[in-house]
Order: C-alpha cells, then structure tokens, then sequence
C-alpha cells in the first residue's frame, strides 16, 4: 500500500506545473473555457454556461492534460479589472486569449486589449493560444479570418496559435491544449521561469 501511494505521490510530483492565463475581454466565454476545461479533463463537473456569472476577479482551475499539471487562472474581462492582469504576467507559462468570434463589433477591443498584453515585458516569449470562441453561434468567424482581421505585429517571436473552439460544446479544446502543453514544455519561456525558481529556492 505504501509502495502504490508512493508511486502516485511521485508520478504526481514529478510532472511540470505550467501556470496559464485565460484571458480576454468581458463576454468573450473565459469562464465557459474553464468550466467546460474541468468537465473534459477531470472529475469535476464544470458549472452549466446558464450559471455562469461575469469573473470579478480570478477563477483558477488545477487539472492534469497531455500528462502534465495545468493551473489556469481566469481574470475578469471588464475594463476596469484589466490593470489586475499584470500581476499574474511574472509567473505565467503561456497565455490563452479567448475572443467572440460571433460578435464583431467587439473585434477592435480584443485586439487592443491584446496588443497590450503583448507588449508587456513580463511576458515576454510566453506562448499564445488565441480561441476564436462561440463557433456554436450563426455568424462566427473562423480562426483564419479573425487571424487577418487581428493582423497582429508582436507574433514575430512567439509561439502561437489560432484555434477555433466552442467553450460551450467543447469543439476544438483538447487539440488546442494538446497544442499548448506541448509548446510550453519546449518553449524559451519555461526554461526562463525554471532558472528563475530554481535560483528563489537557493536564496
């Protein structure tokens, strides 16, 4: 018995922890993601998208996928709870960037929201996964079309992809955190975040 609980403890411990931020403006289905995220990949079952409130603040989801230990941390989209996001940008692996695809008055907003994110110091070299949500909806773009109309300059040295996924239903997510788990263990900016662990716990 011990031998067994044992094993688990070290499969468990032995895994890398990614920290990934959900992020996006307000509307766009983040908290949907998490939710539907819990119920693909673990026991839990993810609330139902009809109770589902606005994020004021951070929703975190611990679950295993593509054999690894993911952490996500989902933060409001409203105007006034962006300027929080940068306190969880030192520690992030990678970014998920969710935008209604089906709403396209809200496109210039989630590129400026976005480009912002981008710029960002703390961030730098994390990979990007950017969801092209609500393709359950009549009127969703599709990922390459909401690639062009982005038109994004600050990919140029970043590991990115554009997925189009249904938080609701569930198309496309597990092929997109296959996608990220695998880039993030490769990835410049986990090398730069285990050094820098690794130097606070010699400290």
């Amino acid at each position: 018995m011990f031998s067994l609980i044992y094993g688990l403890w070290k499969y468990w411990f032995s895994k890398t922890e990614f920290h990934v931020l959900i992020l996006g403006i307000d509307k766009s289905g983040k908290t949907t993601l998490l939710e539907k995220l819990k119920s693909l990949y673990s026991n839990l079952e993810g609330l139902p998208p009809d109770r589902i409130v606005p994020t004021v603040g951070l929703n975190i989801g611990r679950l295993e996928a593509a054999q690894s230990k993911l952490v996500f941390w989902d933060l409001g989209g409203q105007i006034g709870l962006r300027t929080i996001w940068e306190k969880y940008y030192e520690e992030a692996h990678a970014i998920i960037y969710v935008i209604d695809a089906a709403s396209l008055s809200s496109f210039e907003s989630s590129k400026s929201a976005l480009e912002k994110v981008l710029r960002h110091e703390d961030l730098r070299g994390a990979p990007l996964l950017i969801l092209a949500n609500k393709q359950d909806l009549p009127g969703a773009v599709s990922a390459e079309e909401l690639a062009r109309y982005l038109d994004l300059k600050e990919l140029d040295e970043r590991l990115y992809m554009f997925e189009a996924i249904s938080a609701y239903d569930g198309m496309g997510i597990k092929n997109s955190i296959e996608w990220l788990v695998e880039v993030m263990e490769r990835s410049k900016r986990t090398e730069t975040l285990r050094i820098r662990a690794g130097a606070a716990g010699h400290v």
